[in-house]
């Protein structure tokens, strides 16, 4: 099992002893070297602890674990979430080949996948022409989409980044948080006659979820009987304002939705990677049907890429092995995205699912303790705010922090130089971050010898810089693949399963006992003594 990364620690044992300013001296065309472009992005990684050798043995580590293999596996439908028993197909979701056919348990998944999406298609038109009436006759003006993990995160993220591209007199809300103040607020800022609310639940049993929507749907009930309507009206009214994202017809249509207005999606695309099916149905109301195909355009290209360019020219399987070499061979325990663009704010908190998700995992596909560190924390901020933030951590600390730096050449929001002097910082960052600062330049700037130390910046930090035209559609497709494969890449070469998430289900279950003892008579006393004692001084503060 250590046999495949042999090489590679012998080739970093060497490459290691050299920083980056000192490769960039040896080879004055590594920038070129080191650089590519697809599906509209450029990625430079010349600015890494990496020579041709590291190179090497990274792309011979990631062929001898199988991944050309895998990749085709996950791509033709094949089990390999193999806890679950099930398929990975989210780059079906967006297969826009007229001619494929993808296969599972015999059955060809791709009609279906056209279906829902020319179902979403005609409802987004529907909402957005101002056909889509409420119990008053108005048209919707506000959309609540309720969900959790994948089902928010996406949608979210996505309809920020496309905000240049969306229907201005609609307004937009996310509502995941089992807070009550999460729903309190969003309430307040919408009217209910011209409110649809969106619930994206599989099962329609997912207890944050289903909780808020119960509760919204109570609000709307309440809110059409002051409007004059008799409570069998307002009941009726239900069907107005809500819509489901799930497969459960029977609890779908217990809730008051009708079942025509139930979006469906499948158990071989996880919640984390299915933004371009059903749960974008937020996204294609707001940006509409076409820009929402450019989408999966961008998408499509990105995964055509993964699967047939090969390793050495592959963005998703450089980014991944990189990763890989930093993770596993420096010991980095976290790595920061850094998008230049606010309108990609919250483009690091859907990575950290994404990433988090599929790959914080301690066991390997055979069941044993892996003996390599698994997934790393994902973390970052948009723009120049974490410059004055914790980027003085990432130059001066103790931790190594590899960075991805995130930007457009072009913005949508042309202000005087404002957006050349974003750009001025992205760049700038990078370039030092990885040549720093001597002892001797700050001397010869005049800086007394006390402070020499303080001002010296070591550099040789890591940065991937990708770079694209402009945020659109297609790009932001793209760049959603790019780290979909990024991460599945890294999940083969550690011989874990990305696309189960166990680990999030003990708390959730344990969350049910918790709960009963919150609210009985008489707690049970189950559990053990500091949370016994929580739940005794809960129960105090509010008298039970």
């Amino acid at each position: 099992m250590t046999d495949k990364w042999e090489h590679l620690d012998a080739a970093m044992t060497v490459s290691s002893k050299k920083t980056i300013q000192e490769l960039f001296k040896e080879d004055p065309a590594r920038a070129e070297k080191f650089s590519l472009e697809a599906a509209g992005w450029y990625l430079d990684y010349s600015k890494n602890r990496i020579d041709e050798k590291v190179m090497k043995s990274l792309m011979k580590l990631a062929r001898e674990s199988g991944l050309k293999e895998e990749i085709e596996r996950m791509f033709t439908g094949k089990k390999i979430n193999a806890t679950e028993g099930r398929a990975v197909l989210h780059t079906a979701l967006r297969n826009l080949d007229p001619k494929a056919k993808i296969k599972v348990d015999g059955k060809d998944v791709l009609p279906g996948v056209r279906r829902v999406l020319a179902q979403m298609g005609d409802f987004s038109d529907s909402v957005r022409r101002g056909q889509w009436k409420g119990f008053s006759g108005r048209k919707i003006k506000n959309i609540v989409n309720i969900g959790i993990g994948g089902s928010d995160l996406g949608p979210v993220m996505a309809n920020l980044a496309l905000t240049p591209y969306t229907k201005r007199n609609l307004k937009f809300y996310f509502v995941s948080n089992v807070d009550s103040t999460h729903l309190a607020e969003t309430l307040r800022s919408v009217k209910a006659a011209e409110t649809l609310f969106i619930v994206a639940s599989k099962t329609f049993t997912t207890q944050e979820t289903m909780s808020n929507a119960l509760a919204a749907k109570e609000w709307l009930i309440s809110e059409a009987r002051k409007a004059g309507l008799s409570l069998k009206d307002a009941k009726g009214a239900v069907a107005k304002h809500f819509v489901a994202l799930s497969t459960a017809a029977k609890e779908v249509a217990e809730f008051g939705i009708d079942v025509k207005n139930m979006f469906g999606f499948w158990d071989w695309v996880g919640g984390r990677y299915s933004l371009p099916g059903a749960i974008g149905l937020s996204l294609m109301i707001a940006i509409g049907r076409v820009n929402y195909k450019k989408l999966l355009k961008g998408y499509y290209k990105m995964d055509r890429h993964f699967r047939t360019a090969r390793f050495e020219r592959n963005m998703p399987v450089i980014l991944a092995l990189l990763g890989i070499l930093y993770s596993n061979g420096y010991g980095a325990e976290s790595y920061c995205c850094l998008p230049y663009d606010q309108y990609l704010a919250r483009f690091p908190a859907y990575l950290q699912q994404m990433d988090m998700e599929s790959n914080g995992k301690c066991v390997d596909r055979d069941g044993n303790q892996s003996y390599r560190e698994t997934g790393p924390i994902v973390w970052g901020e948009p723009g120049t705010n974490g410059q004055h933030s914790f980027y003085q951590l990432i130059h001066q600390g103790t931790h190594l922090i590899p960075c991805d730096f995130i930007g457009c050449c072009r913005t949508h929001n042309p202000i005087g130089d404002l957006h050349d002097k974003l750009m001025a910082n992205f760049f700038a960052q990078t370039e030092a971050l990885a040549f720093g600062k001597s002892a001797d330049e700050c001397r010869k700037e005049g800086v007394p010898e006390n402070l020499v130390p303080f001002k010296t910046f070591e550099g040789n930090k890591p940065t991937n810089t990708l770079l694209c035209e402009k945020l659109t559609p297609e790009t932001l497709g793209a760049l959603v693949a790019l780290y979909e494969h990024k991460v599945f890449v890294q999940g083969v070469i550690w011989n874990i399963y990305s696309f189960d998430q166990w680990g999030v289900q003990l708390g959730k279950v344990l969350a049910k006992g918790v709960l009963a003892d919150l609210t009985a008579k008489k707690p049970s006393g189950k559990h053990d003594a500091s949370t016994n004692a929580l739940v005794a001084k809960y129960r105090k503060a509010l008298g039970r």
